[in-house]
């Protein structure tokens, strides 16, 4: 799969943008155990344009991240054109824009997944970054706003005509937010339409190696993004790409290498930050974790975990955790 002329190889797994998750730590993470392509945390256009410090610092990459995409989010031309160039100077191999995100600060103000209710505005945007910029630019977005409003098929055609590079689509609406089941239904349908042309990614429930190849193998898409099934977990992109390599599971991740990746988590986040944000930021990524499902009686300590203000805290939490993982 290519986009423009950036190889990602066969059947690539990427990471997905996600608010306080994809931090550079953690995209390097991903990263090293197997992610293809790896995105920012989402940047907004308009604190972009106002020079905000936070917002500036979530154009940080490295070439050790590569490639990578920085992906935006606004809901008028003009700021979306300005933040593109802005975000051009910070050399991502990829600019995204935001189409897809359902929170209600977003969505509710017309941007991200609200776009869904403006197409003809979606499209002067999409139309116009593409024009303003030589990086190629990439969409993300859903299905459609509400089940009544499944535009997908038709948006995904008028999309490729502005100009952009590949399409990521997460199988829900807007309306679903994050509930039910991702709907792969009608990925499959965009990738099945000969008249599309550029990349089709798929996101959306993909959280086991198996679930990865089949919708590969049902739907037909060129790439897969995974995101919340990274929580606690980046080593699914190692397990990810084994099984699509081999067919077979991969053996051999035990629970004290999982703490142990895990505790890397931990020091990268707090020597990013520091270790009042970096443990805040952490925390309920590690509480999220699969390492700890079915764990009797987990329920307090994941509650101690949410609240651990200090690294000490966590390891010493790992350290009671160690005996009922069969650690030691």
């Amino acid at each position: 799969m290519k986009i423009a002329s950036i190889d990602l190889g066969e059947r690539p797994v990427l990471l997905a943008p996600m608010e306080d998750v994809t931090d550079p730590a953690f995209r390097l993470m991903c990263k090293e155990f197997g992610a293809d392509m790896v995105y920012t945390e989402f940047v907004s256009a308009d604190a972009l344009i106002r020079a905000v410090s936070k917002t500036e610092q979530k154009l940080n990459i490295s070439d050790a991240e590569r490639p990578v995409a920085i992906q935006i989010y606004g809901r008028d031309v003009d700021t979306m054109v300005e933040a593109a160039r802005i975000v051009e100077q910070a050399r991502p191999d990829v600019i995204d824009l935001n189409f897809g995100c359902p929170v209600k600060r977003v969505a509710g103000k017309g941007a991200g997944a609200g776009m869904l209710r403006n197409v003809p505005l979606m499209l002067d945007i999409t139309r116009a970054v593409v024009e303003a910029v030589r990086l190629p630019v990439t969409v993300k977005t859903r299905l459609g706003w509400d089940a009544d409003s499944k535009i997908i098929v038709t948006l995904a055609e008028q999309l490729q005509d502005c100009g952009i590079a590949a399409l990521t689509i997460h199988g829900r609406t807007r309306a679903q937010m994050y509930t039910g089941e991702a709907d792969w239904t009608l990925i499959g349908e965009v990738k099945a339409n000969p008249r599309m042309h550029i990349p089709i990614i798929g996101n959306g429930d993909i959280t086991t190696p198996q679930r990865a190849q089949e919708c590969f193998e049902r739907y037909g898409v060129d790439g897969i993004m995974v995101g919340r099934a990274s929580f606690g977990r980046p080593w699914i992109f190692k397990e990810i790409k084994h099984y699509l390599q081999t067919g077979e599971e991969l053996q051999g991740l035990t629970p004290a290498w999982k703490l142990d990746v895990l505790r890397r988590e931990v020091d990268d986040s707090v020597r990013l930050l520091d270790e009042r944000r970096g443990i805040l930021h952490v925390r309920r990524h590690l509480a999220a974790s699969p390492l700890f499902k079915g764990i009797p009686n987990f329920r307090e300590t994941r509650i101690a975990m949410l609240r651990a203000e200090t690294q000490a805290e966590l390891y010493d939490i790992f350290r009671q955790i160690e005996p009922l993982l069969g650690i030691g």
